[in-house]
């Protein structure tokens, strides 16, 4: 699509693929925020409204495709028909349904051969908020010795601190700080900022927690993302 995936604006670029994404490379916030309300919508769709439902297994950066309006589709569903088919089946095929999805993204139990589900999507969809807003990957070189992207987000979140935030998005929020005090305007954008990122961080630590039954379900995941967007524009 226009704007390539999610991977090459999180994490790295190459000119020689698209040189008009490099001018623009930076994901505002709002941006952000938009890619995972319409991923979230769209597994929400797969989960809730498919008959019978679809299960993605290999939800990650790289699968998220951007138009060139910077809405987000899901895509690759290579693994997700392969699992449709074999989810009916007989359960010596579990194991091998189990290693299906990406190091780092996939859900825990699917490596002890437990089936796909619903819940392992939510896994790897709060994998993607976390990253979105630290600039993480879950497979980063700073979580080591039984420190984990979560641990990670979930330590941040318990200071109620933004520290953990992508440099980027902390840099935009200073900006338009500093833009409110230049045309002499009250400021309130640290703390819209500030609750929104808190409320992100708080979803995605809640989305892939260890285990299954624990974790949100994709439709109260919307109604969250959406609310935070909801407050962002109000204030």
């Amino acid at each position: 699509m226009d704007n390539g995936n999610l991977e090459n604006w999180l994490h790295y670029f190459s000119p020689q693929e698209n040189s008009q994404i490099e001018d623009k490379r930076m994901l505002s916030f709002v941006e952000r925020l938009n890619i995972l309300i319409d991923v979230a919508c769209a597994l929400d769709y797969l989960h809730n409204d498919c008959e019978p439902a679809i299960i993605h297994c290999d939800l990650k950066p790289s699968n998220v495709l951007l138009d060139k309006n910077m809405t987000a589709h899901v895509s690759d569903f290579g693994v997700a028909k392969f699992v449709q088919q074999r989810i009916q089946s007989s359960s010596k095929n579990h194991s091998s349904v189990g290693l299906q999805g990406t190091i780092g993204y996939a859900p825990p139990e699917y490596g002890m051969g437990s089936k796909p589900s619903k819940a392992g999507d939510v896994y790897s969809f709060g994998i993607l908020i976390i990253e979105m807003f630290t600039g993480k990957r879950p497979t980063d070189e700073l979580f080591k010795d039984g420190l984990t992207l979560h641990s990670y987000a979930k330590a941040g979140l318990a200071d109620r601190e933004v520290e953990i935030a992508d440099s980027k998005v902390l840099q935009e929020r200073d900006e338009q700080i500093q833009m409110r005090k230049n045309i002499g305007k009250s400021c309130e954008e640290k703390d819209k900022y500030d609750v929104c990122l808190v409320c992100m961080i708080k979803v995605g630590v809640d989305c892939f927690v260890e285990f299954p039954a624990d974790r949100m379900k994709i439709r109260d995941v919307v109604g969250e993302l959406n609310k935070a967007r909801k407050f962002f524009f109000m204030h």
